[in-house]
């Protein structure tokens, strides 16, 4: 006998809020580590008496924990080193600022400073008022898409599911204070993209079955059924993504690692979501309009 997920639909529900709940207390304890994306931090300039890479300079900044900050080549076209590097890293005090060009002196050789500044949160407040219209923006037309392709409740169960996704990854984030930076948003995108994919398939396959449906089957079988049809594609697409992943973030280098992470976090548990959590939501949905519905036949029938 296949496994019966729809039946042990509650304990799945159960599982989703524990996974969530740590990382929600811990947005509202200790919120979120934000990178200069959004608080702002210094800007260096530095001329070097010799090409240097980016990989040089960030092991120098290693040290003092920067090795985070935005490094930059001043060179025409794609040269691997240069003179000039713009580094910009989180807000430092005189104190640090002074350890950190001590310490690219000694490892990088004599330098020119051309210009030290305070720059501030440049796309802060817009990346995150633009981010959060891009997300309603998207849920919005995905409501109205399904709901035209499927039905109302499939695009509620398809929603709730990215909402599940979304709220563990950035609780990871806040509860490992993990920075978030502008790539952090671009992954959320992506997680959503692929979540409501994976989703629609399971959803697609319930409506085919839903044409040849009979009563005594029982709703709870049916979504069954259409879960097994479709896991052996899940399983392919989302182990395929998640070896890709996988590999980005552990050969990808050092700016890549929170833009990979969050990825794997959303591929995966937005797999998870697609079989355990979005059909039974939409099986709870369904039996509740039935419920409903119930008591104003039989009233009809009198």
């Amino acid at each position: 006998m296949k496994f019966d997920f729809v039946g042990r639909r509650n304990w799945w529900f159960l599982l989703s809020v524990l996974i969530i709940l740590p990382g929600l207390i811990s947005i509202a304890v200790q919120g979120f580590n934000l990178g200069i994306d959004f608080t702002g931090g210094t800007l260096l300039d530095l001329k070097f008496s010799r090409p240097v890479m980016v990989a040089e300079v960030r092991e120098a900044l290693k040290e003092h924990h920067f090795e985070g900050s935005t490094i930059q080549l001043a060179a025409e076209g794609q040269a691997d080193a240069a003179p000039n590097v713009f580094i910009r890293t989180t807000l430092l005090s005189e104190q640090d600022r002074l350890a950190v060009l001590a310490d690219l002196k000694k490892n990088l050789g004599d330098f020119e400073v051309l210009r030290i500044e305070q720059v501030g949160a440049v796309i802060g407040s817009e990346l995150t008022k633009q981010a959060v219209m891009a997300l309603a923006l998207s849920w919005l037309l995905m409501i109205v898409y399904i709901t035209y392709r499927f039905e109302f409740k499939f695009a509620i169960a398809g929603i709730i599911g990215l909402l599940h996704d979304v709220l563990i990854v950035i609780g990871v984030f806040s509860l490992l204070q993990k920075e978030i930076d502008a790539s952090f948003v671009a992954a959320l995108l992506t997680i959503v993209g692929y979540s409501i994919n994976d989703t629609i398939v399971i959803f697609d396959r319930i409506r085919e079955n839903l044409k040849t449906y009979r009563k005594s089957e029982g709703l709870e079988q049916l979504v069954n059924k259409s879960i097994w049809q479709t896991m052996t594609r899940s399983i392919y697409t989302v182990l395929t993504v998640l070896f890709a992943t996988a590999s980005l973030y552990f050969f990808g280098g050092e700016t890549t690692k929170n833009f990979s992470l969050a990825l794997l976090i959303g591929f995966t548990v937005g797999a998870y979501s697609s079989i355990f959590n979005a059909s039974q939501i939409w099986l709870v949905l369904r039996e509740y309009s039935e419920r409903k519905r119930l008591p104003e036949k039989t009233k009809s029938t009198k």
